[in-house]
């Protein structure tokens, strides 16, 4: 055997085992459902389980689980690992509190998982988490996330579930104070293409200084996901579980900051996209999109206060944000398209449709912008286009007026033929006019007109805020 690494960061899953195990602090329950006993399988391989492991538990039958932590209608769930992870917790501090409360730091890990069936074709994804005591006799702090296994065979779905699970514990009892790094080594021994994480938040009294939108991002910077999203009320979703059934309307854009036009566009698009028969009665989800290429703007790291201005922004709009790896459409139709049999719409502008008949934007697929549309649009999906008049000198231009190259011209006569794009005609004249950069202009020029171009409830954030450079007047005009 090699020698255990004891200080330092270790990515080897079997030392990463052996040295929860030796270490005398961590003493607690693994539970899994579903899947096997993947995870809790590499501390009694290893040796030295009996210092860790107090209690080891496969509920796989519905009926045991349901007897253990009580009937739920879905197994496969938050609210079933939610369950899992305080009952297990609770059971240890109870039971052994007295005998070793005071040298253990007790721990609930928890598993809920369907792996590749016999007959394939299901959904391979589960819920993870742990529940844990930093320090003896500690409010118990805690990490839950949601997996997708992507190998093709169910016995690598399982190994890497071990593995990620592994690395959860590992990060929790010895990264915890650093969950950046704790969300890469989640990575250790596994790839991008065995494991997605699409969500992960953290909880409890070592994690009172963690945005989980900023772990979120990191999971899109990582490649763990291509997507990350939250709420109006700052929580991190779980993009499938959001898109479930849902029809989804998609406006892409900086939002830096959110306009009146922003807004405008979006909900003449939703008035638009409730009239379509396909979607009359159905729930609609609204989702505004920042790509990762919009929020990188040629740096080579994310500027966090800019992310994090533009989500509360949004927040206090109402707004559930989506930051997506897709910058290409039939990317984001695609990822969306998997996750519910509702219809699709995206909403643009004018400059943005005229965009995207630009053949060099789609050069990276062999067909070109014929396969493109071909995947953007079948299923029915339709463009939203909301129309441009830069300024009352200027004609205005909505998907009737549009030419592109002579060459493409058929196609996207062809495609607006077939209903493919909506014109948003239902518009308020008086935000044609409005463009983000302006904004940000007459912020940095200290004139107070940008005020009359965002909603209230965003100009009211930027001046409490100091956003995007704005400068309260008490810093601007300093007393002498």
């Amino acid at each position: 055997m090699t020698e255990l690494i004891v200080g330092g960061h270790q990515t080897d899953t079997r030392q990463k085992a052996l040295r929860i195990n030796l270490d005398q602090r961590w003493y607690g329950t693994i539970a899994e459902i579903g899947a096997g006993q993947e995870v809790v399988r590499w501390f009694f391989r290893v040796g030295g389980a009996a210092g860790t492991v107090a209690k080891s538990i496969s509920a796989y039958d519905m009926a045991v689980s349901d007897a253990v932590y009580g009937k739920a209608e879905r197994y496969v769930s938050v609210g079933r690992l939610q369950g899992m992870l305080d009952k297990e917790f609770q059971l240890n501090v109870e039971r052994l509190g007295d005998e070793r409360g005071d040298s253990s730091c007790f721990f609930a890990f928890a598993d809920t998982v369907v792996a590749r069936s016999y007959r394939g074709g299901n959904e391979c994804h589960g819920w993870m988490g742990v529940k844990f005591q930093a320090q003896a006799h500690d409010e118990p702090s805690q990490i839950v996330m949601h997996v997708r296994m992507l190998d093709v065979e169910a016995w690598l779905q399982q190994e890497a579930l071990g593995i990620v699970g592994v690395n959860l514990l590992y990060g929790a009892f010895f990264e915890h104070h650093e969950p950046e790094r704790l969300i890469e080594s989640l990575l250790d021994r596994l790839t991008v293409g065995r494991i997605e994480i699409d969500m992960i938040q953290f909880r409890g009294i070592e994690f009172r200084g963690v945005d989980n939108r900023l772990m979120a991002l990191k999971l899109v910077q990582l490649g763990l996901s291509g997507v990350a999203m939250f709420g109006p009320d700052r929580e991190v979703l779980q993009p499938s579980e959001m898109l479930r059934r849902k029809a989804i309307l998609v406006e892409r854009g900086s939002f830096r900051p959110p306009t009146h036009v922003n807004l405008d566009m979006l909900a003449t698009a939703k008035a638009k996209f409730a009239e379509d028969p396909a979607v009359a009665g159905k729930p609609i989800l609204s989702l505004t999109e920042i790509t990762m290429r919009n929020l990188l703007a040629e740096r080579t790291d994310v500027d966090r206060r800019d992310f994090l201005a533009r989500a509360e922004l949004l927040a206090a709009c109402g707004e559930t944000v989506l930051i997506t790896d897709y910058f290409d459409y039939y990317r984001l139709a695609a990822y969306i398209g998997e996750r519910t049999s509702e219809r699709i719409g995206i909403v643009m502008g004018v400059p943005s449709l005229i965009d995207l008949f630009d053949e060099k934007n789609h050069a990276q697929l062999p067909g070109g912008i014929l396969e493109s549309f071909g995947r953007l649009f079948k299923n029915g999906l339709k463009l939203y286009v909301y129309p441009l008049c830069p300024s009352p000198d200027e004609e205005l231009k909505t998907v009737d007026d549009i030419k592109v190259q002579p060459e493409i011209q058929p196609l996207y006569d062809y495609l607006a033929g077939r209903g493919s794009f909506v014109n948003l005609d239902n518009y308020k004249p008086e935000y044609l006019s409005i463009f983000s950069r302006d904004v940000l202009r007459r912020i940095a020029a200290d004139d107070p007109s940008w005020e009359t171009m965002v909603p209230a409830e965003v100009a009211d954030l930027i001046k409490k805020r100091a956003f995007f450079g704005y400068v309260k007047p008490e810093r601007r005009y300093p007393d002498d």
